[in-house]
């Protein structure tokens, strides 16, 4: 079972601020999504809205067709995994996952118990002292044996270190093909997470920047490399994204799709058009005069 997401002229405000302007988009299901954006972009805020945490100022969320807000038959088919665990600082890690065994109708106990012991998170402690690592541990292993139909993670493994998250990255999509769900994962780590994503939602103070298949957004950025005046002439009066020279080669990259035609000619010149990485894309598309 995978759900589905709808967003409609969806605004969110506190007091003063705008955290989600008139944003409309549609996730369909069975899918990984990456959403990304800078500090304050209102991913976050939207996450919550779709995960019925709280009410939205104004517009429309469905889920799977239905509210979601004090929807209890749907928000159990729904797991939001922050980056804090939500549970009392007093309650032992245990008493955790007694309470998401009685409450996630799709629990796998036995593959809790295997992420348990992957990840090293230590059951008999209380949640109030687990280190930060410790509690991105907890945190991952809840959402990932709820299994629930729509799954997210707000930047709940930041804690972990690098051999831990990538092995939460190793779980997140063995698991997703074995048992496939719709998966929305909020991140800042663009390089290490971008290859899990099907498609790729930026936000941008609130509002929608880009919504596109991972591959497609990829596409619009192109490095072109080769003898340096080649590499002028072909970039002039193009988008710049960055730019790299040794000697008499350069290297440089450029944000737009090429035509067949140019990509011919760039191979007349001697130029070699190579991929751009999705963090390169993500830093430009949001960039400070852009906005």
């Amino acid at each position: 079972m995978t759900l589905s997401v709808e967003v409609k002229n969806l605004t969110l405000r506190y007091r003063d601020t705008v955290a989600v302007d008139d944003l409309t988009l549609r996730l369909d299901g069975g899918k990984i999504y990456g959403l990304l954006g800078r500090n304050g972009s209102g991913k976050t805020s939207l996450l919550s809205i779709v995960a019925a945490f709280r009410r939205a100022t104004s517009g429309t969320v469905l889920v799977d067709g239905a509210e979601p807000f004090e929807n209890a038959a749907l928000t159990r088919q729904m797991c939001f995994v922050r980056d804090r665990v939500d549970a009392q600082d007093t309650d032992r890690v245990e008493t955790v996952f007694r309470l998401a065994r009685a409450l996630r109708p799709n629990w796998d106990e036995e593959y809790a118990q295997a992420l348990v012991e992957r990840f090293d998170v230590p059951m008999r402690k209380r949640v109030g002292g687990l280190s930060r690592g410790a509690k991105s541990a907890l945190s991952v292993t809840l959402g990932l044996a709820a299994r629930a139909p729509l799954t997210i993670f707000d930047e709940s493994y930041l804690g972990m270190d690098a051999p831990s998250r990538y092995a939460f990255y190793d779980e997140l999509l063995n698991d997703y093909i074995a048992n496939p769900r719709t998966i929305i994962v909020s991140t800042h780590l663009i390089e290490e997470v971008g290859s899990l994503f099907e498609e790729v939602v930026i936000l941008d103070k609130g509002r929608l920047v880009a919504h596109e298949e991972t591959e497609t957004l990829r596409s619009r950025g192109v490095a072109v490399t080769g003898p340096a005046e080649a590499v002028d002439a072909f970039t002039a009066g193009r988008t710049i994204l960055g730019d790299q020279r040794l000697g008499s080669t350069r290297s440089t990259t450029i944000y737009g799709q090429l035509t067949d035609e140019e990509r011919g000619r760039a191979r007349e010149a001697g130029l070699d058009l190579g991929p751009v990485g999705l963090q390169d894309l993500f830093v430009h598309l949001t960039a400070e005069e852009r906005r």
